[in-house]
């Protein structure tokens, strides 16, 4: 499963690393944007494949933060 980011903003804070067990809706990746952090949430159960991103990425809307399995 891919977790996409839900807004274009900055990636503040990657909570999870490649290989961390993830429980669904446990907070994967924070974004910051207009001075808010917006936390994006694992749909589903898994583990942390691959992280497509590094703190301070911009990205946006749509564009995949991670990988699960």
């Amino acid at each position: 499963m891919e977790l996409k980011s839900s807004m274009a903003g900055n990636v503040w804070k990657i909570v999870l690393n490649e290989g961390d067990q993830v429980e669904e809706d446990q907070d994967v990746v924070i974004l910051e944007s207009m001075k808010m952090e917006i936390p994006i949430p694992a749909e589903s159960a898994g583990t942390i494949k691959e992280l497509k991103v590094s703190e301070g990425d911009f990205v946006n809307e749509g564009d995949v933060l991670a990988v699960i399995e």
